[in-house]
């Protein structure tokens, strides 16, 4: 039998955040229903230092603390430390982390009882607070079509069950069909990546949809009914050949989004040549005749009658599915917003993706750098007829580990900003490299010896903030500091190029509220558990996949695609899964705590 234990509740307020997402006086004469529980302090309470929590201990004789809230490990160790110096057993400081559990933003107090409830009683949640299991319907709806989610689908699909595979743009690839060498082996990413996508549209069990978005969810975990919104691309992707003869004559320009806009497309287009699936589509907002009534030079050059319909609508599917997969990926950060840079004002400030589509031979100078220049409408482009830069320099940390935009690090950035070092001294052997960071993050397999193989390159890494870039004649003037030298800094380059960070989608928080899921504070969507389920949601049935849960590298893309489809076969096996945790309720965790409480230990 467990021992009765003299407790006392320590409720942490996580920064001290205002105004305070968690109703402490209910949850302290919660506390107080339990014998064991003499005495419960909030962080306002006192001073917390190990000279007062020593205090407190040997006043009230604590033989056990449980500290609750936010983040309650960041002062464990305080508690801990007090705990040994009274005499008591350090391994008695217990955790209620109200992170964890889904019980900080969905459960609301009732949910934060439960956590409580659980750990007073010396039971882990675990195994209080076990949803009920439901049927589960073999297919599955993977959104996102990036590495994360072409992963997921593709193990699911193995294991012969059906999938569909939704992506808002017209082929699937996300951003890593953009990239030219991934870090830290310098591999070709299309040479990994498009064999996947091929697979993808093969694979008699993924239904592909392309150019389509989520409209609605309903329904419970295990039997999902979600609505498809897919939108008309104007071309008959059955009877497409490919040809491009309407692209050819379509009279009307836009910037490419596959090419960040570094250069210009037509109307009617394929998104890029390995585009899957491999068919033009008509973008609605800049097509001529969608917009006055008038041209329909795709639809005369066409050879194949009736493959061009600019007047189809677009039209909704329902499917209904047992697991959903998110794996929407990112945003790159909005360099706009960091006017110093003068990013968009200055024609050869780039932003990493234009930057990977410069250095791409796919891109607009076939993988050769060259500086921007304007075409005959003033629409700011790259081609090879410009001289190329002599001086470069790479900024890190750009909108990332800053308390104006993301406090967060983007974990990417230092290490793409080190391949592009790389690949432009492979490039241009001549050419001056200035790389300006904070911190070097090199922390993945093989990246610390990509780092230090830089560094041998010829390459000026310095450790320092930039803090302005200015336009003088046809140069571009830097002002930063040099840390370790204690030194202002200025230099005069040809081209900057900003390592942006990751931010989270722009449909993440309208998906959240369609999944009724939870995202944390810098939007990215919340797991169920940061260490035991880290694929997890606080909902039965849907799962995370890649960067829409945080930032993170193409290794641990492919690998949380992989585990996401690990779960969904493992239900899919079983036949059952369970339930949303929300639908646990305390009179049910309080009875399985009763209930285990008799179990000898």
């Amino acid at each position: 039998m467990r021992k009765t234990e003299i407790t006392g509740m320590f409720f942490y307020n996580h920064s001290g955040l205002h105004p305070d997402p968690i109703d402490y006086s209910e949850l302290l004469r919660f506390s107080f229903t339990f014998q064991n529980v003499t005495e419960a302090f909030t962080y306002s309470d006192f001073i917390w230092n190990e000279k007062n929590i020593l205090k407190k201990i040997e006043e009230n004789n604590f033989e056990r603390i449980i500290i609750a809230g936010l983040m309650p490990g960041t002062v464990k160790a305080l508690f801990s430390k007090a705990m040994a110096v009274a005499g008591k057993d350090p391994e008695k400081v217990m955790l209620a982390s109200f992170n964890d559990y889904c019980s900080g933003s969905i459960f609301k107090t009732e949910g934060l009882k439960k956590v409580l409830a659980s750990m007073i009683s010396g039971i882990p949640y675990e195994f209080t607070g076990i949803p009920d299991e439901l049927p589960v319907n073999k297919a599955t709806l993977v959104i996102g079509g990036g590495i994360s989610g072409i992963q997921a689908a593709l193990e699911i699909a193995y294991s012969n069950n059906p999938v569909y595979l939704v992506e808002k743009s017209g082929t699937i690839g996300g951003k890593m069909a953009t990239f030219d060498k991934t870090f830290p082996t310098l591999d070709c990413a299309a040479c990994i990546l498009t064999p996947k996508m091929v697979e993808v549209n093969q694979h008699p069990d993924i239904r592909l949809m392309s150019y389509s978005e989520i409209k609605e969810v309903a329904g419970k975990p295990g039997d999902f009914i979600v609505k498809v919104l897919k939108k008309a691309r104007k071309v008959n992707v059955q009877t497409c050949i490919g040809c491009g003869t309407c692209a050819e004559k379509c009279p009307a320009q836009a910037p490419s989004e596959f090419d960040a806009g570094t250069c210009m497309r037509k109307a009617i287009y394929i998104p890029f040549p390995q585009a899957v699936p491999n068919k033009y589509l008509v973008d609605s907002e800049n097509c001529i005749y969608l917009k006055n009534g008038k041209c329909k030079a795709c639809v005369k050059a066409c050879p194949v009658p009736g493959c061009i319909d600019l007047d189809e609508k677009d039209s909704e599917v329902t499917i209904n599915v047992g697991n959903i997969i998110l794996a929407t990926g990112y945003k790159p950060f909005n360099a706009l917003r960091m006017a110093q840079f003068g990013y968009g004002q200055f024609p050869n400030v780039l932003n990493s993706l234009e930057f990977e589509r410069l250095l791409n031979a796919s891109g607009p100078t076939g993988g050769n750098i060259h500086m921007r220049s304007q075409d005959k409408k003033g629409n700011w482009i790259f081609n090879t007829t410009t001289p190329r830069p002599e001086k470069l320099a790479i900024i890190h940390c750009v909108g990332s580990r800053d308390k104006n935009f993301n406090k967060y690090c983007s974990r990417v950035c230092c290490m793409y900003s080190l391949k592009f070092a790389h690949l432009i001294m492979e490039k241009l052997p001549e050419a001056e490299i200035f790389e300006y960071f904070i911190d070097m993050r090199s922390f993945g397999k093989g990246y610390e010896e990509f780092y230090e193989r830089i560094r041998q390159e010829e390459v000026s890494i310095i450790r320092g903030k930039t803090a302005k870039v200015e336009q003088r004649g046809e140069k571009l003037f830097l002002r930063g500091e040099d840390i370790l030298r204690g030194e202002i800094l200025e230099n005069t380059v040809d081209m900057v190029i900003l390592s942006v960070g990751l931010e989270a989608g722009e449909d993440a928080l309208k998906l959240a509220k369609m999944l009724n899921i939870t995202t944390n504070a810098d939007g990215w969507f919340d797991e169920a558990h940061y260490n035991l389920d880290p694929t997890g949601t606080c909902r039965g049935g849907i799962y995370l996949a890649g960067t829409c849960q945080g930032p993170k590298d193409i290794p641990d893309c492919v690998a949380q695609g992989s585990a996401a489809a690990a779960r969904v076969i493992q239900s899919i096996l079983k036949g059952r899964l369970r339930d949303d945790v929300s639908s646990v309720s305390l009179d049910r965790v309080e009875y399985k705590i009763m209930e285990l409480s008799t179990v000898p230990i």
